[in-house]
């Protein structure tokens, strides 16, 4: 039995012959293509500044390193996500701090922050910045996180990596924020197979980054006049994040499709909605009138007689061949947090999420007939476990 994967890439003539343009040219990494996708980027999303990388995770440690985030210090993100988010504090020496969901919308609850930061701040801890995941493509409640920060005196810096293609309030996600990070791993909006992005408004910050991900190699502005072409300086200490130029034609050219991408992510979506709409077994995901998601996952939420009988359902799932996933494990779960002193209990809406939720299939490329199969598959596995 062929197995529908939870996502998956979608790959057109057009994509593989943009990487074989680039694999003729005279530049494999460090080349025009990069310049190129940066400025589609951030014209699409309404930025004035993109900078490409390796990853969605190296996205994230190159913001955190610009925000001036550091040893001591703290940065207060959702446990309901990818554990990069946290990771990547704890590369430069700092602490995540994990502030609970809104159990309606799956994303950080304002009033949850606004409380975690005034009980820590009032010990003297050092905040430098709020981290929102936008959950499954559905952007947070940024009016309200953005009023936050400015009254905190944070930097926001936007966890959009499932988020490309959305919109909050009229505006594309990506230009919103301090900063904003994307991923293109195969499973989100488009690809570069793996690679990140940081978008901004603020040319400080742009030109730190593009410094930060080549090593902290700086080529221009010296106070010496004398030295020749050849020269450069490593400044401060960077990463070797760059992504090639293969990966930049690729995701050009994937660029140029996403909003076809994301409706029909939103298609099949409208068709889950509908066909499960009132159902007995799980809730759906919700939306904002004012916002547009782009689906990234389709997570459903058991009710309470099924929520015991989570492992059971999914292995059922798995059986008939949907590749169900789960999203997400708390990050404060996993062991590495749990030596770290975190424990349990800490975010008990994301934590009774994590023990109902079950992420069906949902790519671009399905065909009418595989969402006919998912939708006919839940409703029996359902029915046989009521």
């Amino acid at each position: 039995m062929k197995t529908i994967p939870y996502g998956r890439q979608t790959i057109g003539e057009e994509d593989i012959q943009a990487v074989v343009d680039v694999l003729r040219s005279d530049w494999l990494t460090q080349g025009p293509t990069i310049e190129a996708f940066e400025e589609a980027l951030a014209a699409y999303c309404g930025a004035r500044y993109a900078v490409v990388c390796a990853s969605g995770t190296a996205a994230l440690h190159l913001a955190y390193q610009v925000a001036g985030v550091g040893a001591g210090d703290l940065i207060l993100t959702s446990p309901n996500t990818f554990a990069a988010t946290a990771n990547a504090a704890l590369y430069l020496g700092a602490k995540p701090v994990f502030s609970d969901i809104d159990p309606a919308t799956y994303n950080l609850n304002p009033a949850q922050i606004e409380q975690t930061l005034s009980t820590l701040r009032s010990d003297g801890s050092r905040f430098k910045a709020i981290v929102p995941v936008h959950f499954a493509g559905t952007p947070c409640e940024m009016e309200s996180i953005s009023k936050i920060a400015d009254r905190h005196r944070l930097i926001v810096i936007e966890d959009a990596c499932h988020a490309l293609g959305a919109s909050y309030a009229g505006k594309k996600v990506g230009g919103l924020s301090d900063m904003t990070v994307f991923s293109f791993h195969p499973v989100k909006t488009i690809t570069t197979g793996e690679g990140g992005a940081i978008l901004t408004n603020q040319e400080e910050y742009y030109q730190r980054l593009k410094r930060l991900r080549s090593h902290g190699i700086e080529r221009t502005h010296f106070r010496e006049e004398s030295h020749g072409a050849w020269y450069h300086e490593i400044q401060e200490l960077g990463c070797n994040y760059r992504m090639t130029d293969l990966q930049a034609a690729l995701g050009r050219s994937q660029l140029k499709k996403v909003d076809r991408f994301v409706a029909r992510r939103r298609e099949i979506a409208a068709l889950y909605q509908a066909a499960f709409k009132g159902n007995a077994s799980f809730d759906l995901p919700v939306e904002r009138s004012a916002d547009v998601s782009s689906y990234h996952l389709y997570p459903i939420r058991l009710k309470d007689p099924f929520k015991a009988k989570k492992k059971e359902i999914f292995s059922r799932l798995r059986a008939e061949g949907l590749g169900v996933q789960v999203h997400y494990l708390p990050v404060y779960w996993h062991p590495i947090y749990q030596k770290l002193g975190y424990r349990k209990g800490l975010c008990p809406a994301a934590e009774d999420f994590y023990q109902r939720e079950i992420s069906l299939p949902l790519f671009p490329a399905m065909s009418q007939e595989e969402v006919a199969y998912v939708i006919e598959t839940v409703h029996r596995v359902f029915r046989e476990y009521a």
